[in-house]
């Protein structure tokens, strides 16, 4: 062995480099715990309202599919017959704030007196008190009903054109041109698809 020549590692010799720890993805501050924490409670409170709120308008689900039965059925004259009563229920199914506040017949208020059985003052928006003033809403209340929750101008004569479907003959319905027939029909949808609710 020649003495000049120096030693060359063995591949026995070689050893195997140590490797760091792996990082971890968890956050290292507690300012991104808080803010993670935050951000989780915001993604559930939008998913609750969420919720509520598609759970809140089932009616109106109901109701826009009922229509869409109206306007296909063979039997145009029930059909016609049906929307008020169809509107007159999608009103009482609003949420109580969404309900009309103020005691049926106000504009009459200083023709009777204040103590009379047949009006109440209640101004309470509840579910119990405000269902007797949705169903006796008719004529120009009931009008004003459907244009306050309404996101676009109702025809002035509305509430009457439902009220002639409603009571009219079988003839008079039967002579309604069928475009008319059809505004009817949008218009229901309309208000009961874009009808706004208080929160």
């Amino acid at each position: 062995m020649n003495p000049n020549i120096p030693n060359i590692p063995s591949i026995e010799q070689l050893k195997e480099i140590a490797l760091p720890a792996p990082v971890s993805y968890a956050p290292q501050t507690w300012g991104w715990w808080v803010l993670l924490c935050l951000l989780v409670m915001a993604v559930l409170l939008v998913s609750a309202r969420r919720y509520w709120q598609w759970r809140r308008d089932r009616y109106r689900r109901e109701a826009l599919v009922r229509l869409v039965e109206l306007q296909n059925s063979d039997d145009q004259l029930q059909a016609l017959r049906e929307l008020p009563e169809l509107l007159k229920r999608v009103a009482l199914s609003m949420p109580p704030s969404g309900w009309n506040t103020k005691p049926v017949g106000a504009s009459l208020l200083a023709k009777r007196p204040s103590h009379s059985p047949l009006m109440s003052t209640d101004r309470t928006p509840s579910r119990a008190g405000s269902l007797p003033q949705v169903t006796a809403l008719g004529g120009k209340d009931w009008q004003a009903f459907l244009e306050r929750h309404s996101s676009q101008p109702l025809p002035a004569d509305f509430s009457q054109q439902l009220a002639q479907l409603a009571y009219a003959p079988d003839a008079t319905l039967s002579a309604l041109p069928s475009n008319q027939r059809d505004q009817l029909f949008a218009t229901c949808k309309h208000w009961v698809e874009h009808h706004h609710v208080a929160a």
